[in-house]
Parts: structure tokens; C-alpha cells; sequence
């Protein structure tokens, strides 16, 4: 039984009591943003802590400023940090910082399992903000605390970010495969990770089914009134060349989101987000 206010720290009776038995207080670097709310929300819903890390609650991540005293007697940190930045060096410059401060600092505070979040196909794809994921992951897997990375393919919500990026008018989108999957769902199966021992590479996790990203763009248009032009453009090289094809698609079996798109879009427009 779960003994309020006390919380194990030792590994061996983690494991032998299993996840389920504790109720361990898990830092999210990331915590305000698409992933991370609802990381919180099921870590709370499941009896858990979680520690919103950001700059919001007087943590950044990038400097490490107030890691320390945050990650005081955390058992765990999911990390869902994220920056929209496009260019390699800017992308792996944050990524790797953020990664390192995390990990020396969870060291420092005694944290028993990293999460990390990275994204299908990333190692296959030469694509700037790809180029950090995979820094973020390597640093984890070189780093002092025992860790578990999961890719996920493109959430849903990805679809809505790339149109607010376009021109009213007109909507030039790549040519890209995905199989799209709810960032609650991603939030979910990020828990059920944390809660277990730390398992290395995890299994790909994806949605329902394969999409194209202009016709995902173009029901996005038509359940919200919108008129624009959709233009499907192929990216040169073997970026263009992976995304037209299976290069962001999970590459053997894991587990699977049940919520369509078309599903998380009526949702989406009945509460007008």
C-alpha cells in the first residue's frame, strides 16, 4: 500500500514492489507545453508529483538555472522540452544543453530514471530540428542516469502547427507520410514508461493508421470553414525523399494510439481550440 508523504528511493524495491505500489515525484522539463500538460495531469490522476519544469516556475533548462532545488528528491524526469527551431546548429545546440543540464543535475538530486521523448525516423532524416533530437538522444544514453528514449511518430496537433506557419491564403506543405497519434495518448504511454524500470530504446509508438499530410491539412481547412490553397511540395534530396516515403513511419511493431485524426478533429472543433 501507498504510504502517504513517503516515497522509496532505493532500486531494488522499486522493482520488487513494483510502479504501481509507490507514489514517486516525477520532474517534467516541459511541463506548460502540448506533451508535457497532460504528462502532469496523468501523472497526478495516477496518485503521482509531478514538477513542472520551466521557465514559468522559476527553472531554465537551457542555463540549468534552478534544476538543483527542482529536482530535489525526484525519483524520475520526463523530458518533453521542445523549441521550434529549424536550423542544426540552433537545434542541437538547445537540445543537447537541455539534455546535459537535466541529466548532470538529476544526478546531482539522486533521479533513478530519465524519459526522454524523440520522434520516429529521426536518425534517418537530415533535417535540422531532427539533428538536435538525435543529439538529445545520444547525450541521454551518455549520460549518468539510467534512461529510456521514446520515439513517437507526429501528434495530431503537428497538423494545426503547420498550417498557423503558412500564409492566409496559401498552404505549401511537404509531401510527407505519418501516421499520426494524440499527444494525450503520447502523454499516457510517457507515464506508463516512467513508472517502470528504465528499458533502453523503447518501442516506437504510433497512431492508427497512415496519413498524407496535405489531406490531413486540407480536413483541418474544411472543419474549420477555412478556404486556402493547399500545395504539396516534395523537399529536395533525401530529406523529401524519406518524408514522401516511410521514413517518419515506425519501423517494426510497438504500440499504437487508438484516436484517428479525423476523430481528435471533431474533438478539437467541438471544444474550439
Amino acid at each position: 500500500m501507498r504510504v502517504p508523504g513517503r516515497r522509496s528511493r532505493d532500486a531494488s524495491a522499486y522493482r520488487a514492489t513494483g510502479p504501481e505500489e509507490q507514489e514517486m515525484r516525477v520532474a517534467v522539463a516541459g511541463g506548460t507545453g502540448a506533451v508535457g500538460r497532460p504528462v502532469a495531469e496523468e501523472l497526478a490522476a495516477a496518485g503521482h508529483e509531478p514538477v513542472v519544469l520551466a521557465r514559468s516556475r522559476g527553472v531554465d533548462l537551457v542555463s540549468g538555472a534552478g534544476l538543483d532545488a527542482a529536482l530535489a528528491g525526484a525519483d524520475a524526469v520526463i523530458d518533453v522540452s521542445n523549441r521550434s527551431v529549424l536550423g542544426r546548429d540552433k537545434a542541437v545546440a538547445f537540445f543537447g544543453s537541455v539534455s546535459r543540464n537535466l541529466l548532470d543535475a538529476g544526478a546531482r538530486a539522486g533521479v533513478r530514471h530519465h524519459l526522454a521523448l524523440s520522434i520516429v525516423g529521426v536518425d534517418g532524416i537530415g533535417h535540422g530540428y531532427y539533428q538536435g533530437k538525435l543529439r538529445q538522444e545520444e547525450v541521454v544514453k551518455g549520460g549518468q542516469v539510467p534512461w529510456t528514449v521514446l520515439r513517437a511518430t507526429q501528434f495530431h496537433e503537428f497538423v494545426l502547427q503547420t498550417l498557423q506557419q503558412m500564409p492566409k491564403r496559401l498552404a505549401v506543405v511537404p509531401r510527407m507520410n505519418t501516421q499520426p497519434v494524440a499527444a494525450r495518448e503520447v502523454a499516457r504511454h510517457l507515464v506508463e514508461l516512467v513508472l517502470a524500470p528504465p528499458g533502453g530504446m523503447a518501442p516506437e509508438l504510433a497512431g492508427p493508421r497512415v496519413e498524407q499530410l496535405a489531406d490531413l491539412v486540407r480536413r483541418l481547412l474544411e472543419a474549420r470553414h477555412e478556404r486556402r490553397l493547399v500545395v504539396p511540395v516534395r523537399l529536395p534530396g533525401t530529406v523529401g525523399a524519406a518524408m514522401a516515403g516511410d521514413g517518419q513511419l515506425p519501423a517494426g511493431p510497438g504500440p499504437r494510439g487508438t484516436e484517428t485524426f479525423d476523430e481528435w478533429l471533431a474533438r478539437t472543433v467541438a471544444w474550439g481550440e
